[in-house]
């Protein structure tokens, strides 16, 4: 354990160590700063039922961690150097790792996906650059429902409006340690997104978690409600997580040729697209999530790729060499990002490695592409295709496929097994 890690900001009181769990929620103890040397010499005692339960702490039983194993122990260790949060004087954050008694990596934690994907990239001496945004609601915690009325995208007096809110968002979240590019009003009262700046794979994907954790905080204390829920409202935009992608090695942008996509660009794209709807899942995961995938609505439903083209499921930015990235735009937000990352930058190492070409770019309208496959709109239908890829299940390990699927089936099944208003408001009286 790093000397390092132990040293804390001047006044701090409590160390909060949390890391994400199998939804990408961000769980974990609060500390004392007195006992902090301990848990950075043994690291912290968690019940693996952290990793074996929803988003709605609802346990069930899995093959690794049950009623019959009694949910043993793993350790959580510091990865990251405490930092103060703004909001919060004397309290510091750490974000952890997952590890078993036996100090070695532990296949019930998603992070390992990526770390996995991130080692095989280097094999291949090659850095993944991920940028992120991510898009959420602000809400009356009274109602859950916005405050603001009417669509104001990139609207700045809708923005001055929700500054008291989104300003300590950008500010505070920057001072604590996640570099806060940009925000904006989105396609719906109440919605924003705010944009992450682009990092190693691992780092990104943990500031994700982080992120939406401390924006839901940030958010209480002026407040607000923040939901990065998936599909909140019927009628109204979804919240998506769209990540960029660029791959660099020795300095140089393997996806960029003379401001272009390069060769090795249209061999990521075919490994996107070839694995899109297997895959479906990692990026939506619930009931709600496949809500956001209906045509017109800036969710891809399709394979398609396009030249600065938001129809399309895979959108590549042109310019500078150093910006040329894809665009993957199908996931929502309440998405695990591990998962999310992993599966892409597994696809895409595959398309690199096979030379797998991609379908011709969509010019126009990706919603109207005859040559683009389908993608799951329903979550029926990534359970099959995840159910069935060999390829997904060596990705993600034998023990978190299983864990992905048994949640998305418990979903499935809490889905079906209801009456919902709309059945009674337009049956109840007909018949």
């Amino acid at each position: 354990m790093s000397i390092a890690l132990r040293e804390l900001p001047e006044g701090t009181h409590t160390v909060v160590l949390g890391l994400g769990d199998l939804n990408g929620i961000m769980r974990g103890k609060r500390i004392p700063a007195r006992q902090w040397p301990t848990v950075c010499a043994d690291g912290n005692a968690f019940s693996s039922v952290l990793f074996a339960m929803d988003m709605t702490c609802d346990v069930w039983d899995t093959p690794f961690a049950n009623f019959d194993n009694g949910f043993p122990d793993f350790h959580m260790w510091p990865l990251s150097q405490p930092a103060a949060l703004p909001w919060e004087p004397g309290v510091a954050l750490s974000f952890g790792r997952a590890v078993d008694v036996g100090h070695d990596a532990l296949p019930l934690d998603p992070r390992q996906a990526l770390v996995r994907q991130v080692e095989r990239a280097a094999r291949m001496d090659i850095d993944v650059q991920v940028g992120t945004e991510l898009e959420f609601y602000l809400l009356d915690p009274a109602t859950h429902l916005p405050r603001d009325r009417g669509i104001s995208v990139y609207g700045l007096d809708r923005a001055a409006e929700l500054e008291h809110v989104l300003g300590p968002i950008r500010r505070q979240i920057n001072e604590f340690g996640i570099p806060i590019e940009q925000s904006n009003p989105e396609y719906a009262a109440g919605q924003v997104e705010v944009n992450i700046r682009y990092d190693t794979a691992l780092l990104a994907a943990d500031r994700v978690v982080m992120f939406r954790s401390l924006v839901k905080q940030l958010a209480g204390c002026h407040g607000y409600k923040a939901t990065f829920m998936a599909k909140p409202f019927h009628d109204q935009s979804g919240n998506g997580f769209h990540c960029h992608y660029s791959l660099w090695r020795d300095g140089r942008n393997l996806l960029a040729d003379g401001g272009a996509l390069s060769e090795i660009g249209r061999h990521v794209i075919g490994g996107l697209q070839r694995r899109m709807a297997e895959a479906a899942i990692c990026g939506s995961a619930t009931v709600n999530g496949y809500r956001r995938r209906v045509p017109y609505s800036f969710c891809p439903v399709n394979t398609a790729w396009g030249i600065d083209n938001r129809t399309a499921g895979l959108r590549v930015i042109e310019g500078q060499d150093k910006a040329v990235r894809v665009e993957k735009r199908d996931a929502g937000a309440d998405c695990n990002p591990y998962l999310l990352l992993a599966s892409d930058i597994a696809a895409a190492l595959d398309g690199i490695e096979q030379r797998m070409e991609p379908t011709d770019p969509t010019p126009d309208s990706a919603y109207k592409s005859a040559s683009a496959g389908p993608i799951p709109t329903d979550l029926g239908d990534a359970i099959r295709q995840a159910a069935t890829s060999d390829w997904l299940r060596a990705v993600l390990g034998d023990t978190l496929h299983t864990l992905v699927l048994q949640q998305a089936r418990r979903e499935l099944a809490f889905f079906a097994d209801q009456v919902t208003p709309m059945e009674r408001d337009r049956y109840l009286d007909a018949f």
